[in-house]
């Protein structure tokens, strides 16, 4: 856990401090959060607040990730352009969540911010104790949540860094200010991913569009020769942000992972997918306007994932944002 303990032991007169403020916020959140898809909300209490500016053992300070909303209520998303990578899992009922990680620069506001999966704790382990954001969880999930390697951020605990919108109803309203759970981005060092950036591989076929679609919904790419990105667009409509922003990735990666079935369910009854990123398999990587058959490897949850051609080269991803969607293989 690198030092875990005593940096919530740090943390916890900041914690303390914000509980009252936090017990208006956690009222929103009980019944914004998932209540109606993932059970309980967060009891108060259950973490410590995030130290700000705090830096993991290697000196690199943590880097942030986002659960953002994706369903048809909650678009447009806010602060989605400026992630360095963004993922895409499937969850209850075949639609799909957002998983966005900020370590080069934090926009304003992320969300609207949604409740975190199994999934997500696994995902997470390659990088360096993580701050995590997100609104709820599954209740059996909670206590596993405080025990990972990682260091919770809900709004129980960080009520001044979240605020409730008024564009959109509850449960899709919640925002998160990332310079409010830490001081600043710690670089491009603290995305240990085991992507590779660099000139694209030899072969490929050209690609000018590509959709992705799990049981509720569906991701389509389609290349823009003149902006030479990726436009995103989500069960048939174009991703912008709430200021007019396209969202356009210079790399998608489609990531081919065993969907197994977890121990936890929403309210309703329905298993949540947990999504395996440890092990290996195919991918298809688009960037360039063309399309590369790949292979991926991630022997343990703490390493990174290694993309290479079907040769064995590394497959060099495009400089910019990186979308992984992940699909059943």
């Amino acid at each position: 856990m690198r030092q875990k303990a005593s940096m919530r032991r740090g943390a916890m007169a900041a914690a303390l401090l914000t509980v009252a403020a936090a017990a208006s916020l956690t009222t929103g959140c009980g019944s914004g959060g998932d209540a109606s898809v993932d059970g309980r909300a967060r009891t108060p209490g259950q973490s410590q607040a995030p130290t700000p500016g705090h830096a993991g053992a290697d000196g690199v300070g943590s880097l942030l990730a986002v659960k953002i909303d994706n369903v048809g209520p909650a678009r447009p998303q806010t602060g989605l352009d400026a992630a360095d990578i963004v993922y895409a899992e499937q969850v209850e009922g075949g639609l799909s969540r957002l998983m966005a990680i900020y370590a080069t620069r934090f926009p304003k506001a992320v969300g609207p911010v949604r409740s975190a999966r199994e999934s997500d704790l696994e995902l997470l382990r390659q990088f360096d104790e993580p701050t995590l954001a997100f609104s709820g969880a599954q209740h059996k999930l909670l206590p596993v949540i405080d025990k990972a390697p990682l260091r919770p951020a809900p709004p129980e605990q960080n009520a001044a860094a979240y605020y409730r919108g008024t564009a959109k109803p509850a449960p899709h309203n919640l925002y998160v200010r990332p310079d409010r759970l830490l001081r600043s981005a710690p670089g491009a060092a603290a995305l240990t991913t085991g992507f590779r950036f660099g000139a694209a591989p030899a072969g490929g076929s050209p690609q000018t569009s590509r959709t992705v679609r799990f049981p509720a919904a569906r991701f389509t790419f389609s290349w823009s020769a003149s902006t030479h990105r990726w436009l995103v667009s989500m069960d048939g409509a174009p991703t912008v942000t709430t200021d007019g922003k396209r969202v356009a990735p210079a790399t998608v990666v489609v990531q081919y992972v065993k969907l197994l079935k977890s121990k936890y369910h929403d309210v309703l009854g329905n298993n949540t997918p947990f999504t395996q990123t440890v092990g290996s398999g195919t991918a298809k990587v688009l960037r360039d306007g063309r399309v590369f058959d790949a292979e991926w490897k991630r022997p343990a949850a703490t390493d990174g994932t290694q993309f290479t051609t079907n040769d064995g080269a590394p497959m060099n991803f495009a400089t910019g944002q990186v979308w992984v969607v992940f699909a059943q293989a």
